[in-house]
């Protein structure tokens, strides 16, 4: 199958690609580049591609294509929150508009990366209340809003020959070649190793769904050949139910894989209203077979071995492997304008 992936030299699409091709597919990537540089460790080799900016993308782009795995967008809510227009035309507009090209290049299918975050407060603290699809969709920032809109419009496109499939991801965590440490449990344990504590900012008692990179690509190439009738037009939670963890959690975890580590729970940031616990169990039904692979302490002790392996610094951990300050970066360079696009 020939595959176009969205996002290659991101953090998620760094580590896909090569399980897509593992699995036998033709990869062909499609990146702004704005993240490419953003490496721990040698530098991936990366699938074919084109350099384009999602909002100039053309027919010419998906022609040929098989199926299209959708990854690339303004990726937190920092970002979103900074600029929400550029969140909604770059993860809306621009998404929305990727797919219509792709259905009209006869492309059968497209696997959305979308988000847990579109729950928002709609978790709770009872180990019964796990949230599953059919749940109310209440984002809290523009970047889960962003998802929402994408999410009903595929709907609106999806037909006899176009299978959108919604598949929102837990938080994400893990190394990848393509670092971010703007994500809960890579950046507590970046914290911990360059600092000796394991830094909460909130009073650590939100839930947070959490799911290691890998398993979020293996998700995704188990999706792209799964029967049609298994996903066609469906939202799934990919993720693992005994990754339903809370912050301050998440944090004992990181001080057992970082020897010396104390967990230091500030709560100046008060209380965060996502929290939620999610139900994973729609996809292992639809694609009997999956599960995750990646519990929570297992992604601490790697991400604790890969920073000391390749040497991360504190300027590389605050600068280069935070999504916002890069971009912050190129803007006070001229490297980029205001739109995020790159100065000729």
């Amino acid at each position: 199958m020939r595959v176009l992936l969205t996002g290659h030299q991101g953090y998620l699409g760094t580590v896909m690609a090569p399980v897509l091709a593992a699995a036998g597919h033709e990869v062909v990537g499609l990146d702004a580049g704005l993240f490419a540089d953003c490496v721990l460790g040698p530098t991936p080799a990366d699938p074919p591609g084109h350099r384009v900016d999602l909002r100039d993308v053309t027919a010419e782009h998906v022609a040929g294509v098989d199926a299209v795995i959708h990854l690339a967008a303004l990726s937190n809510d920092p970002l979103g929150s900074l600029a929400p227009e550029l969140t909604y035309d770059i993860n809306h507009h621009a998404s929305v508009h990727l797919a219509q090209l792709a259905r009209d290049a006869g492309v059968r299918r497209f696997l959305y990366a979308s988000t847990c975050s579109v729950y928002g407060a709609a978790g709770g603290s009872d180990s019964a209340n796990l949230v599953a699809e059919d749940a109310p969709l209440r984002p809290v920032t523009p970047y889960a809003e962003s998802k929402v809109r994408v999410e009903d419009d595929l709907h609106a496109l999806a037909d006899g020959d176009f299978t959108p499939v919604y598949m929102r991801n837990a938080t994400a965590f893990g190394y990848s070649p393509r670092l971010r440490a703007d994500i809960v449990l890579n950046n507590l344990v970046g914290h911990a190793l360059l600092s000796g504590e394991v830094l909460v900012l909130s009073d650590g008692t939100p839930w947070r769904p959490l799911v290691h990179a890998a398993d979020i690509a293996r998700a995704f190439a188990a999706a792209l050949t799964a029967p049609r009738e298994a996903v066609h037009d469906r939202a799934f939670n990919i993720g693992s139910e005994i990754n339903n963890v809370t912050v301050a959690e998440i944090a004992e975890q990181v001080a057992e894989a970082v020897s010396g580590a104390k967990v230091v729970i500030t709560g100046e940031n008060g209380a965060d209203p996502r929290s939620y616990r999610v139900d994973f169990s729609r996809f292992r039904t639809a694609v009997p077979g999956f599960d995750c692979e990646w519990t929570v302490k297992q992604g601490a002790l790697e991400l604790a071995d890969a920073y000391r392996n390749h040497g991360l610094t504190q300027e590389d951990f605050e600068r280069r492997f935070t999504r916002l300050a890069v971009l912050r970066a190129a803007s006070d360079a001229g490297t980029v304008d205001d739109t995020l696009r790159w100065r000729p």
